[in-house]
């Protein structure tokens, strides 16, 4: 049986100040576009949160203002019709509730991302979980110099011991030896001695 695993790190959220100028400035936009581009809001807090709530409401948004465009489009150049009043409304409608609806969620994902980083922290500690390092506060650790091994002289294994052949005694070759000049002697006496029978049998 499998349990669930390890829960994805959670990134640390950004900088409030830069938050705060981004709410600033698209709210900003929406207001100045009169509301045809409220849906820029919903845009960027759908590519944030990745919630499938806010890419519907982002669509959502952005018909609303097509159809508002379309209303006004209609009405003539001199007087405002039903159609162009309903077109106004639903633009400055769409803005009112678009800006509060983002403000509001972007608020409350960046403070429960805020949080769920700051309740990871002890544990990334205990398991010693590297958290995510800023470019600007990374410091480089000098490596410790490995001194390097010293070298000694290859010794080879001592090998299986080398047979020598079996040697007689010295006594026993050394008898051999004086039979053998003994045997030598006596045939050198008896080739001697021939010559000599040989003399005397001719005279």
């Amino acid at each position: 049986m499998q349990g669930h695993g390890y829960a994805q790190p959670v990134k640390q959220p950004p900088d409030t100040a830069v938050l705060v100028f981004l709410r600033i400035l698209f709210v900003v936009i929406g207001f100045l576009c009169i509301g045809f581009a409220a849906w820029a809001m919903l845009l960027r807090l759908a590519v944030v949160t990745r919630k499938p709530l806010d890419w519907c409401l982002f669509i959502v948004a952005l018909a609303a203002d097509i159809i508002s465009v379309v209303l006004i489009g209609s009405d003539p150049a001199d007087e405002v019709s039903t159609g162009g009043a309903v077109g106004l409304g639903i633009l400055f409608g769409t803005l009112v509730v678009v800006t509060v609806y983002y403000l509001a969620a972007d608020i409350r994902h960046f403070a429960r991302q805020r949080e769920a980083y700051r309740a990871q922290q002890p544990m990334a500690r205990a398991y010693n979980y590297p958290g995510p390092v800023s470019p600007y506060t990374a410091t480089t650790v000098p490596s410790t110099p490995v001194a390097p091994m010293p070298l000694t002289p290859h010794t080879p294994p001592p090998g299986p011991p080398i047979s020598t052949p079996h040697q007689r005694p010295a006594p026993a070759r050394i008898d051999q030896v004086r039979a053998e000049l003994d045997e030598l002697s006596d045939y050198l006496r008896k080739h001697d001695g021939h010559p000599e029978d040989n003399h005397e049998g001719g005279r």
